[in-house]
């Protein structure tokens, strides 16, 4: 089974760092920083923070696991962290260098409701997992965001 991690990447102004992504033909849409758990990560974590320095040249401080999706063939699971410095100018992962993979953008949003509106997010269902975080009031070590 393909094992893929991600990260709600949560800054100092409680905004969250997104991915825009924009293929030629197809919808814009956003992602969360992430990607596949190689045979040579020692953890997940380990994983996950391998991704955030390739994506975004960023170290982020992982809070907690908030939320795993599951299909027959492939298990992502999304960790709530901290990050307080990111450069997408140093980034390093391969995927950026590959033909025809499109355009990958940074951005900042607000960690609200009418953030997440304002993106088209996949998978929906982390957009379902991050309003009932919000409502609640349980992004955080226990605390509101």
């Amino acid at each position: 089974m393909i094992e893929r991690v991600r990260a709600v990447l949560v800054t100092k102004d409680d905004t969250m760092l997104v991915i825009r992504r924009t293929k030629p033909g197809a919808p814009v849409y956003w992602v969360l920083p992430g990607g596949g758990v190689e045979e040579s990560d020692e953890s997940r974590e380990a994983a996950l923070h391998r991704e955030i320095h390739e994506e975004i040249a960023g170290k982020a401080d992982i809070v907690r696991l908030l939320h795993t999706m599951e299909s027959d063939d492939e298990r992502q699971l999304f960790y709530l962290a901290r990050i307080a410095t990111w450069s997408f100018e140093d980034r390093t992962g391969p995927e950026f260098s590959a033909e025809g993979r499109g355009e990958y953008a940074l951005e900042e949003i607000p960690l609200t409701a009418e953030g997440l509106a304002g993106i088209d997010l996949k998978p929906e269902e982390i957009v379902y997992v991050l309003r009932g975080a919000l409502a609640a009031g349980t992004l955080g070590d226990g605390a509101v965001v």
